[in-house]
């Protein structure tokens, strides 16, 4: 292993067994045994890498796509079929949410539970515990069960242990998705802290602008293979392009003839199926409520020429245009539309016809709204766009959440969401 590397991942291969129709129970196994077939559904196909000693990697892709994974096989929750991983130091890791957690054990004996799977001995913990605790802001509920804690609430018991623990590197997958903004912000603070120290991390993330914020380069995994590898601003404005286009396919080579066979799955067989599924992508399908007196029937996103796009650019024009039927006539209502990130959740802008001084509308028939944007602000990333029809005392007439989605590109590298129009006076 070179001196200057904290991790080093020589031509790794993953496969899984997925079952197409299989027995839970001992009655149904001892009854349908024939049919237990499954297809090896490979997700790794030979990666290779390496981590230098204090460098923040960002490991980027869509659902399925390996990358979560590759952070299992670093941890060694599981190990590859062929291929090597090397690391040296002390690891920690934040891989599933309240992982290693015992739910009716307090929040006080989970860290020492949690920190001495890290390797820390009691005495260390000891030293820490305070520390952690303060960090995790649960002084109030250390003492409950964690089976009474929100999902924020673990996220913040397991984050203050896994950065309290000195470790050589740092692993992390998705969990900083959850929690309020200004604990995301303390977090973020305090990677940038350990990251000072030398601590070596590695980061999967579907939110580009965290992974921007906090590492040094950026590898883009697709179908199992590494495809692009580089400085999180070009690696990301290449993995836009690709998503923009509607060419994302996570489409598997089919199964051999050969590789359905009648045979028993062992134990850790089943767990590694159930932990790929996990990884498989889910059709995020819009919600919507209201009186439906008045329905949105479509959502279209368009350029200035009037053409549907997908994918724009930060500053290009774009227009959304909102249309609907009406069921029964409805007075004073007012339009709305809201940008929010996909993946986050967190709004970014939202306004209505009231908010913006325009007059209540009578709906009588059907029509169309249209929100004229001249230069789109946003920067690089994917946006859910939420449209609404409500009364005037704000009561949902149709209101649709996820009703499209764009991406957006920016060549800048500005961090962030939005881009503020500024000048500099340097005096």
């Amino acid at each position: 292993m070179k001196e200057e590397n904290a991790i080093e991942v020589n031509d790794i291969t993953k496969t899984f067994r997925v079952y197409l129709d299989k027995g839970h129970t001992l009655k149904e196994m001892a009854l349908f045994s024939r049919r237990r077939k499954y297809e090896r559904r490979s997700v790794l196909n030979g990666i290779s890498f390496e981590v230098r000693k204090g460098e923040a990697l960002g490991l980027i892709g869509h659902n399925g796509c390996g990358k979560s994974t590759t952070l299992k096989l670093l941890t060694r929750i599981m190990y590859p079929d062929s291929g090597t991983i090397e690391m040296r130091g002390r690891v920690s890791s934040l891989i599933e949410l309240g992982a290693g957690f015992h739910p009716d054990m307090s929040g006080r004996q989970n860290i020492y539970t949690n920190a001495a799977i890290f390797g820390l001995t009691k005495k260390e913990i000891n030293e820490r515990i305070e520390r952690i605790i303060e960090f995790s802001e649960l002084e109030e509920f250390i003492d409950n069960p964690v089976r009474t804690y929100s999902s924020g609430m673990y996220m913040r018991l397991a984050f203050a242990v896994a950065i309290n623990v000195d470790a050589e590197i740092l692993l992390i997958d998705e969990i900083l998705a959850v929690g309020d903004a200004a604990f995301q912000a303390k977090c973020f603070d305090k990677l940038h802290e350990i990251k000072e120290k030398g601590t070596t991390i590695v980061f999967v993330s579907h939110s580009l602008g965290q992974i921007e914020e906090i590492c040094d380069r950026s590898i883009w995994i697709h179908q199992g293979v590494i495809r692009e590898e580089g400085s999180p601003q070009m690696v990301h404005k290449k993995y836009l392009e690709f998503m923009g286009q509607g060419e994302v396919d996570i489409e598997e080579e089919p199964v051999k003839e050969e590789e359905s066979v009648k045979e028993e799955a062992t134990e850790d067989e089943v767990v590694e199926q159930q932990k790929i599924l996990l990884e498989e992508p889910v059709a995020a399908l819009p919600k919507r409520w209201g009186s439906m007196d008045a329905v949105i029937e479509q959502v279209s996103v368009v350029d200035e020429k009037g053409e549907r796009k997908e994918e724009f650019k930060s500053g290009e024009a774009m227009q959304i245009q909102v249309d609907y039927s009406v069921n029964k006539a409805v007075e004073k209502v007012r339009f709305g539309i809201g940008f929010f990130l996909a993946q986050e959740g967190i709004l970014c802008y939202g306004t209505n016809t009231g908010i913006d001084g325009l007059e209540n509308f009578e709906l009588t028939k059907a029509g169309r709204y249209t929100f004229l944007i001249d230069k789109l602000p946003l920067l690089a990333g994917t946006y859910n766009i939420d449209v609404s029809i409500e009364t005037e005392q704000g009561e949902a007439v149709d209101f649709l959440r996820v009703a499209n989605q764009i991406v957006v590109c920016s060549e800048q590298k500005e961090a962030g969401i939005v881009k503020i129009n500024h000048k500099w006076k340097i005096e």
